[in-house]
């Protein structure tokens, strides 16, 4: 297959915080066969410096319009035109309203002006500044005259305060920059191996209207799915009931019992890579009830039987004919995470656990995750990240294992 033309991209940085995924985007970009080129507002440079971004990027950073080196061997005009595509990210609510209205006083907002190239904008700011209604105007503006965004999205903000204003995740933006310009496929770590995913919970019937299940919301697998296919896996995720959106280049299969979620991961054929990360329910009701089972009006108790479920992680682990190449289970703990994580790896047979502590509760729904990743060896006690960065560093962490692993900068190190 013949290679595809270096594609290359200036990343205009403003000031927010949100400053520091930007080198993680340039690293990202840079694995992906991406040339970039950054551009640093007086603002940007308040939270990262001109050095990182070239240290990454491998190429000079501006900073200002009218130095005269830069005019000469680079002038701005060139600059706005010479790249597939121009970035903005983080993207404030100053840049928005420059941009919208046509001003020009510094670099990135003349760049930005005198471009022929399409523009993507990943905003980023306080949940009040994205509502604000002059905000909303010049975003309307800008969409108008075929400005793409992505994000921002919901979460917690730097200030504390939590609602729409985070800049978008580093996958998402590159997702959008792949619709726009076609960038590099054969750099993907991952191309030719087959991951199979599950997700969310099970439910298991007690008649036709009831269920028992549980609070997974499978945020954390599908954020799993989603990265395994940015790195260039073919993937399957099996998803229990779950309010999650599909992930794109995925082959989602629902299902809604821990049977049929057994019978999903039967048929998904031969696989590299297994990551259970689905919260599938131990038990099931022997024997559901046709019919929707009545109360009679008096004080009754009503008994249950209960029948084991199948163990999807053991089935996977201990196939003696196709078991995948790597094989990753989630504990759930409520104390002594580690030990009883410990205890799991031995008993199910796989490769590596990761465990989190759901004592609290908070883990289930929150967008941010806690965990600990063991194998044999050794245990290695990750920091707070959210599920989109746990995804990220295990992800990586896997192409590690196969030799495969893209030089980058994982969030959290």
């Amino acid at each position: 297959m013949a290679k595809k033309n270096k594609k290359s991209i200036l990343l205009i940085i403003t000031g927010s915080i949100a400053a520091v995924k930007s080198l993680e985007l340039i690293s990202r970009l840079k694995d992906r066969n991406v040339e970039v080129t950054c551009v640093l507002t007086a603002s940007g440079e308040e939270f990262v410096t001109a050095l990182s971004c070239s240290s990454l990027s491998g190429n000079q950073t501006y900073t200002k319009l009218f130095d005269l080196k830069d005019e000469t061997e680079m002038g701005h005009i060139r600059l706005s035109r010479e790249n597939d595509l121009i970035v903005v990210a983080p993207a404030s609510a100053n840049i928005i309203g420059q941009m919208a209205n046509g001003l020009a006083d510094d670099l990135a907002s003349t760049l930005l002006l005198a471009t022929n190239k399409p523009v993507l904008l990943a905003p980023a700011m306080n949940h009040k500044m994205w509502e604000n209604k002059a905000v909303a105007r010049n975003v309307k503006l800008l969409k108008g005259d075929d400005i793409k965004f992505v994000g921002p999205e919901k979460g917690k903000l730097a200030c504390g305060e939590e609602g729409v204003g985070r800049m978008a995740e580093v996958e998402n933006i590159i997702n959008e920059i792949e619709k726009l310009i076609e960038l590099d496929e054969t750099t993907k770590p991952l191309s030719g191996f087959r991951a199979l995913v599950t997700s969310g919970p099970t439910i298991e019937a007690i008649d036709p209207v009831r269920y028992i299940t549980n609070r997974s919301s499978g945020k954390q697998g599908h954020a799993i799915a989603a990265t395994l296919a940015e790195f260039g896996a073919d993937v399957t995720l099996v998803a229990g009931p779950t309010n999650r959106p599909d992930p794109e280049n995925v082959n989602v299969v629902k299902v809604e019992s821990a049977r049929e979620m057994l019978e999903a991961c039967k048929s998904a054929g031969s696989i590299d890579i297994a990551i259970c990360a689905a919260a599938v329910a131990d038990w099931g009701v022997e024997q559901a009830s046709e019919q929707k089972i009545k109360k009679s009006g008096k004080k009754e108790d009503f008994t249950f039987t209960f029948a084991e479920n199948p163990d999807i992680l053991v089935e996977l682990s201990k196939h003696s004919k196709a078991r995948p190449k790597l094989v990753i289970g989630f504990a759930a703990e409520t104390e002594h995470v580690v030990e009883n994580a410990r205890v799991k790896l031995e008993q199910k047979g796989c490769d590596w656990i990761v465990a989190n502590d759901v004592s609290d509760g908070a883990v289930f729904e929150s967008d941010e995750n806690t965990v600990y990743v063991i194998d044999r060896e050794s245990s290695d006690d990750w920091p707070k990240l959210t599920k989109e960065e746990v995804a990220k560093r295990l992800v990586t962490k896997i192409s590690e294992h196969f030799n495969v692993a893209p030089v980058l900068k994982v969030v959290g190190e």
